[in-house]
């Protein structure tokens, strides 16, 4: 993939909305898929996608540490779209080597452990997932995190040879709760509680007041180290 191309779906989608961000790459490409964790962003693109193809490729990781409200948002989209959103999941041998070497909750010990636990619960399962993807949308957002202020509208992931676009990376999270809202979109009940971003139940808590909205995630480690790997640089 040349940077030229990638500069000119840049400029040519420049100033437009993300219904019609989606759209060119929907009818452009063949393998389009959305990679949704069933946070709020996410379920804002499975709306925005679904109202265009009722046939579009979205999918989820299921790590097997997922909290239950997770498990909710599912299915009430599923009923709500009359859809099943593809789930894949991690190798079983390889989480039981994990278990065998870190135990269960080995992830808090040190930061090679806890990405060892994302690569073999996410990294890997999401390179199956992409395997024949040709464009791979995400709910990223620039407000959302240190590591995501300089991501651009589209770019090509080298790491897992895609073009990647990010249709919300301008929207503020104000926008994000009015199109939920507005669309009776279906959301993760623990955004109500104080969890603006929702990844694994061990790794995952409500933020407090005045906090970064990604504070909740692997809280005991520094901002620039809270990403999994998946939107690695």
């Amino acid at each position: 993939m040349s940077k030229e191309l990638i500069e000119n779906i840049n400029k040519e989608l420049e100033n437009k909305s993300t219904q019609e961000v989606v759209a060119y790459f929907l009818t452009k490409f063949k393998n389009v898929a959305l990679s949704s964790s069933l946070a709020a962003e996410d379920q804002v693109l499975t709306d925005v996608i679904l109202k265009q193809d009722k046939n579009a490729t979205i999918f989820t990781l299921d790590t097997g540490r997922l909290h239950p409200e997770t498990y909710d948002v599912m299915d009430a989209t599923n009923l709500k779209y009359g859809v099943k959103i593809d789930v894949f999941f991690p190798n079983s041998e390889k989480v039981q080597e994990l278990y065998q070497t870190q135990g269960v909750n080995g992830q808090y010990e040190s930061i090679d452990n806890r990405k060892n636990c994302c690569n073999i619960r996410k990294i890997e399962p999401l390179k199956r997932a992409l395997k024949d993807v040709e464009v791979w949308i995400t709910g990223l957002r620039a407000s959302q995190s240190v590591t995501r202020v300089d991501m651009p509208l589209v770019e090509w992931d080298e790491n897992f040879k895609v073009i990647k676009v990010n249709p919300l990376i301008n929207w503020s999270e104000k926008d994000v709760w009015d199109y939920i809202k507005e669309n009776r979109v279906p959301y993760n009940k623990l955004h109500d509680i104080g969890f603006p971003s929702i990844g694994c139940a061990p790794c995952t808590r409500a933020i407090k007041e005045g906090e970064d909205i990604r504070a909740g995630r692997w809280w005991w480690e520094n901002p620039e180290h809270k990403e999994c790997g998946l939107h690695k640089k």
